[in-house]
């Protein structure tokens, strides 16, 4: 019985490596995709052997590949800077998610692949040799929205439940969810690589999900949007997190920022709402203009942060806005800065080389999260 036990299962071992061995002659070895090379260039492949076209968009550019006696297309682009790059290939004219490369920019919908191009020393949102946080996935009923979600919460090292810590609820841009911060922001590794410099106060870092579930009047930067998200905020998440988590629950002690939509949200939740916040963030929102058939009056939306903005001064400790400098919104922001400086009203404006891209925005929670909690 013994013998006949080892003999099947000879037999069953032979029966799968033959099977292997015809699949890999059939579709041949797997396609490594891509390669960041040592001088930082990248080679992109994809087989598609009927295919007629086939290109790779990275940068918002599109690359041409060739195509090789094995229908394995390929294209070597760069060398680029170190940072996180997404792309995506155009077979035929169809949009195709790299097959080879698990790692993807989700959000709402898988919709590009993710290359990191190492630095040397390592980025500051790259993983380090440093005492690292815990990221919590939290789920909950929206009762603002009638759905199940989800929220991303960032502890620091050495949290203690018995100590009180601040909070900074950090917001997605359009397309985005609750992932987004984490998996394309690096946000961890920021927050991480910054507390072992002693450059920022330890901190909870909240990302919610903020999309509008239904179909409202102008969307995700209208007013209705606009108020279903301070709704779900205050009525759902942060008593979540107020329970959940030992941190602090008055204005002093919270941030809210964002980027693009989320800094829509964030400007306006965060201004609308200065009883409850003290730290308010917007990076490249689309506000200030530039988005069609939306316009902005910032002392209709906000009464008296033009005609009182001595009120606002006093009420809050930093109002910060940042842009990418190759940013179609970034004429806008500025006018928009201008303008409250002309109305006497204090704000924080930088921006940083890039255009609509997280690489500004990493840029700009590194900046704001070390001007939090002072």
């Amino acid at each position: 019985m013994t013998n006949n036990k080892y003999l099947l299962r000879f037999f069953s071992l032979s029966f799968i490596l033959l099977i292997s061995l015809n699949v890999f002659a059939q579709f041949g070895p797997r396609i490594k995709s891509p390669v960041v090379n040592e001088d930082n260039s990248i080679t992109f492949s994809i087989k598609a052997p009927n295919a007629k076209e086939v290109s790779v968009n990275m940068m918002m550019k599109n690359y041409p590949m060739e195509r090789d006696v094995e229908g394995v297309w390929s294209v070597t682009v760069g060398p680029v800077e170190p940072e996180v790059y997404t792309y995506s290939f155009s077979v035929d004219g169809l949009k195709v998610l790299d097959p080879a490369n698990p790692e993807m920019q989700v959000g709402q919908a898988p919709d590009f692949s993710l290359v990191n191009v190492p630095g040397n020393p390592p980025r500051f949102d790259e993983l380090q040799d440093v005492p690292h946080g815990t990221m919590h996935i939290l789920k909950y009923f929206s009762t603002t929205q009638d759905v199940n979600r989800e929220v991303y919460v960032y502890t620091p090292p050495g949290y203690k439940p018995t100590k009180k810590y601040p909070v900074f609820y950090l917001r997605h841009g359009g397309g985005g969810n609750e992932t987004s911060w984490y998996v394309e922001g690096c946000t961890a590794n920021i927050m991480d690589n910054l507390l072992a410099q002693n450059k920022i106060v330890p901190m909870v870092v909240v990302m919610p999900n903020g999309n509008v579930e239904k179909q409202t009047e102008g969307g995700a930067y209208g007013a209705e949007g606009i108020q279903i998200m301070a709704d779900e905020l205050f009525t759902d998440v942060i008593p979540l997190i107020e329970k959940e988590f030992s941190v602090y629950t008055d204005q002093k002690h919270r941030a809210l920022a964002g980027l693009s939509m989320g800094g829509g949200q964030s400007f306006y939740i965060g201004l609308g709402n200065v009883d409850k916040f003290d730290w308010i963030g917007s990076y490249s929102s689309g506000i200030f203009g530039g988005i069609p058939g939306f316009s902005f009056d910032p002392e209709e939306r906000i009464p008296g942060i033009l005609s009182k903005s001595a009120n606002f001064n006093k009420e809050l400790d930093l109002f910060y806005l940042s842009c990418g400098e190759q940013d179609p919104r970034v004429e806008h922001t500025q006018k928009v800065v201008d303008l409250f400086k002309k109305n006497n009203l204090k704000v924080t404006y930088e921006t940083y080389e890039g255009t609509h891209e997280w690489k500004v925005w990493k840029h700009s929670l590194r900046s704001f999260s070390q001007l939090l909690f002072r």
